[in-house]
Parts: C-alpha cells; structure tokens; sequence
C-alpha cells in the first residue's frame, strides 16, 4: 500500500498529483521543486475538456471560471483570411465540462494556493531539487519537466530533447476582445502558423490576448538554462506581413505585446517503460510532446489523476502505464505530423492562391474526419469523454 510519496517537479502535473492523490486519501505528500520562488511565469495553455473534468472533480471548478477563459470556438484560417473550418469548442461542442484558455503561470499559483490550503503550507517545499532516484518515500514522481532529472536517472543514455528544427514565438497582447471573446483562431501556412486566443475575462474593454508563431527556422540544437528569452517584436513582426484576418489586425497585436518569448519546438521519442517498482514519470516528464492540439497540460492532469486512482485502488503502476503510456505516445507522434492543425498545411498545398469555395479543396467530410480522429485519439471525442466513469473514487 502507497502511503507516502515525493514528487519532483512543482507544475501543472506535479501540483494536480498531490490534490489528487490528497483527494484518494493518500496524505503524505511532498512536492520538491527545484527553484527558490514559484512566479507566475509563462503565457498561454488551452486545458481541454477531459482534463478541465478532473479539474472541476477536484473541487477546482470555480477557481477556473474566475481566472480563465471558457473557449466556444476555433477556426482555422488561410494566411489571406480565408476560412477553411470552423468547429464549436468546450460546453458549445455538447461536453459536459469546458474546455478553458488560460495564463499558465495563473495555472499553476491556483494549484500551487489549493495544494497549501489542502496539504498545508509545509507541502511544497522549495529549492528542493531532486536530482537522483534515492528519496524516503514509498513512490517517487518524477514530474520535473522535459528536462526531468528523474527521468535521467531512470534512462541515463537519452540524451537532450529533440528539435523539430523550428522556432516558436508567444507574445501576450492587451487589446480588445474579438469574435466572441472566447474564440481561439489558427492561421498558417506549409511553414507557418498563428495561434491566437484570449487568457483571461475582459476587464475595461481589453482583453489579454495570447498568441503563438511556430515557423521553420532550421534550429539545430537545443539551448540549455532558461528557456524563456525575451526577443523584441521586430524579430516577428516581418513573419506575419501581408497575412490577414477580418476579425484583428495580425500586425497590430504582435507589435503591441506585453512580451514575447522565443522557444526551440522539442519533444522526446516515446519510452518503452516509465515506472520502476518505486519511482515512475507523469507529464512532460513522460511525454514531452509539441504544442499542437492543445494537448501538454491537458494530458499532465489526466496522468495525476489515473495515477491517484491506480495507487488508492492497489492497482499499480502498471494499470497507470497501461491506461497513459498508449495515449500519450499516440499523441506524441500525431503531433509531430501537425495533429488536427495539417489542415492548414493541406489547404495551402491544394490551394496555395487561395480558393472561393472551401469544399472543392478540402470537403467537409474530410475536414470533419481530421479533427474527429485527433479527437480520439487524444481521448476527448464528446460522447466516449462524457459516457466515461470518473477516476474519483
């Protein structure tokens, strides 16, 4: 029986680890994060509807609406403003959960508030790097990140992340609302796209607006240290020249960011194992994966919460591995293909002058099939997530 557990890592996956785990009745828990301060560093993260489920399932669903934004819609648009394909997002799509747009650094202090409300203050414990598998507890987790040293321990001979030879840029912008006010927009090309949505509720007719560039920029190596470097606007600007969207002025938002972070696009290939007798690996410290599908994040929460489960029922960490590791991995490499976002890539190779009638180039059919597949295959196609039994106990 598992009752005492260490976790490495103080993020999304390692904080929603020690709710859930507290929620299963497993209480001594202690998060070690490596650095001396938690700040709300970052930009944007879509949390999906299978993971904002175990989210509300934590008694965290008010906290959510209050910090975030309930995403309605996504559209996917052509570098001249054409619309390829519109779908409805979250409550609108008939989930039973929301799917929420959201600062990631918010994220994770609203964690990080709930774990010290419900463990007590002494429960994450900082400047605590863990660096080894050696730890007093019956379970280490390594959930420390893309560069997790549990990780490291477990496969001593991987080696650094893996770069995808593209540069992402993500900017947040305080401007005014568009669309709906909880609409997402994906605009790109073969080599290039836009990612726009808001992160937080309007206030005083603004909105904070966060945006991402992944562009092919032929990065060969990885950079070490911190990974969050400020560049200038004039460094993106000249990539979204002469695209266009009716809904913003594309130009208009990158010049105006707050900040912009450059980002190395990585991932790691897939592990054939991720658990020993007493130690095993959840998020991105098992499944790095590219941003695409909005699935990172999304799929952290779902490994704590299987994790908790498998642990207060004495199943083991094979029935957590059994239930994630297929999932994840399927993920990982989908993303790598652009995931439901190729049909950017697929309009502008049939298309790439533009088109007046979406459906000679890509049919509705089709369009349909891609991002219902993605959908199944990352676990949250509507009716399979709302007719699933709960992983509370």
């Amino acid at each position: 029986m598992t009752t005492r557990v260490v976790i490495a890592g103080a993020g999304i996956s390692g904080l929603t680890a020690a709710l859930s785990l507290h929620a299963a009745g497993i209480t001594e828990v202690t998060v070690h994060e490596a650095v001396p301060e938690i700040h709300p560093l970052g930009v944007g993260i879509n949390i999906l509807p299978h993971a904002i489920r175990e989210l509300i399932e934590l008694g965290l669903g008010d906290r959510l609406a209050r910090i975030g934004v309930a995403t309605a819609d996504l559209t996917f648009l052509t570098p001249r403003g054409q619309r390829i394909w519109s779908e409805p997002r979250g409550l609108n799509a008939g989930y039973r959960w929301p799917q929420y747009s959201i600062h990631r650094g918010r994220l994770q202090m609203m964690l990080l508030e709930a774990v010290r409300e419900r463990l007590g203050p002494g429960a994450v414990v900082l400047n605590s790097p863990i660096t080894g598998l050696h730890h007093d507890a019956d379970l280490l987790i390594g959930a420390d990140g893309i560069r997790s040293s549990v990780r490291q321990a477990l496969f001593p001979g991987e080696g650094e992340p893996l770069p995808a030879g593209d540069v992402l840029w993500r900017g947040t912008t305080y401007t005014r609302p568009f669309m709906t006010g909880q609409s997402m927009i994906m605009v790109g090309d073969g080599t290039q796209k836009l990612v726009i949505y808001p992160i937080a509720p309007p206030a005083d007719g603004r909105q904070l607006i966060n945006w991402a560039i992944q562009r092919r920029a032929h990065v060969e190596g990885v950079p070490r240290g911190d990974w969050n470097q400020r560049i200038g606007v004039e460094k993106v600007l000249p990539h979204v020249e002469g695209w266009h969207c009716d809904e913003l002025d594309l130009s208009a938002l990158i010049a105006s960011a707050e900040q912009v972070l450059e980002y190395p696009l990585v991932d790691r290939d897939p592990l054939p194992s991720w658990s020993t007798e007493t130690v095993t690996l959840m998020g991105d410290a098992a499944h790095p994966m590219y941003p695409t599908g909005s699935n990172g994040g999304t799929q952290a929460v779902i490994d704590a919460r299987v994790l908790a489960y498998a642990l207060a029922n004495d199943l083991g960490l094979k029935f957590y591995e059994d239930q994630r590791r297929p999932v994840t991995n399927n993920v990982v490499l989908a993303n790598r293909k652009d995931g439901p976002e190729v049909i950017l890539r697929l309009a502008h190779e049939r298309a790439p002058r533009g088109f007046t009638d979406i459906e000679q180039v890509m049919p509705l059919a089709e369009r349909e099939e891609i991002a219902l597949r993605y959908k199944k295959l990352a676990g949250f196609e509507p009716a399979t997530l709302n007719a699933r039994r709960s992983w509370s106990l």
